[in-house]
Order: structure tokens, then sequence, then C-alpha cells
């Protein structure tokens, strides 16, 4: 088992080993969960399709919806 002190501001360092397990990097968010029988569960959230918003940059003009529907319904019947 692996643990850390409290300060007096409520702030807790990540053991390097916890850190390194879970891939975690600065700034990055944790979750604590309530379970049932009075112990938490620390994690590193899950990522969502949100988090990929802006992943790939477009230098392009911008492009209607309908263009953007034109153009994929053109690649799913390979035109």
């Amino acid at each position: 088992m692996v643990s850390a002190t409290m300060t007096s501001k409520g702030q807790i360092t990540v053991p390097k080993e916890v850190r390194k397990a879970l891939n975690l990097e600065p700034g990055m968010v944790v979750d604590f969960k309530l379970l049932e029988d009075g112990t938490y569960l620390f994690a590193k959230p899950r990522r969502y399709f949100d988090h990929l918003f802006g992943a790939i940059p477009y230098d392009g003009p911008p492009i209607s919806l309908e263009e953007m529907e034109e153009a994929i319904a053109a690649g799913a019947c390979g035109e």
C-alpha cells in the first residue's frame, strides 16, 4: 500500500508510484467516488469525445453543416 500525508491546507501529493501507474500529469483532474462501504475510489477520469474538440486542426474555409453532410454521404457511397 502507498501512503501520503495531507498538509494543513488539505493538499496531498500523489506519490510518484501512483502518478506513474495512472499516467497522471500536472493539471489533470482526478475523481474521488464514495463507495457504499465508506471508502473512496481515486481514479483518473475517463476521456470522452468532448476532450477531443480541436485535436485535429482545420485550416480551410468554414464549412456549413449541409456541406459536411454531403461530404459524409459522398464518402459513404464511395463517390
